[in-house]
């Protein structure tokens, strides 16, 4: 039986061939933010400024992780949201490369770098999940990848 989020979506973690397999399909620039845990310029992602409805999801495994209604521009060059789609969505770790303390954020079901989260945001959070548009992939309403059992 597969373990399930609250709002439907499989998180059981991907095998090492599956994930593989995924990886297959991503261009350079992905797979060294997703798999190497890189970080793109800013300014420079094609997310940045999408204003569609829709869901923001992991770019190797399909996992919905915003909801376009949870995006703000935060001025910092990359596609800022303030609440996930599922907090179980997404784990965080501390990060302290690069000579500071940050919480990277990643896919809870691919392991895959997202980007980091800062308590600097709008209200009601306070926070501010930075993600890399390389690590992400956007399905305008409608289009939604489906939880298990409604494929």
């Amino acid at each position: 039986m597969p373990q399930l989020s609250r709002s439907g979506y499989v998180l059981d973690a991907l095998t090492t061939v599956e994930r593989e397999r995924l990886a297959q399909r991503l261009s350079d620039n992905e797979r060294y933010v997703l798999l190497d845990h890189g970080t793109e310029p800013p300014f420079c992602g094609g997310l940045l400024d999408n204003k569609e409805d829709g869901t923001y999801c992991c770019r190797l495994c399909s996992l919905p992780l915003f909801g376009s209604d949870k995006k703000f521009e935060s001025g910092t060059g990359w596609p800022s949201f303030f609440y996930p789609f599922d907090p179980v969505h997404m784990r965080t770790i501390v990060d302290t490369s690069h000579g500071m303390r940050r919480v990277e954020v990643r896919c809870a079901r691919c392991d895959g770098h997202l980007g980091h989260v800062f308590p600097d945001g709008p209200t009601p959070t306070q926070m501010r999940y930075c993600m890399n548009a390389a690590a992400l992939e956007f399905f305008a309403t409608g289009q939604e990848p489906k939880p298990a059992g409604q494929q």
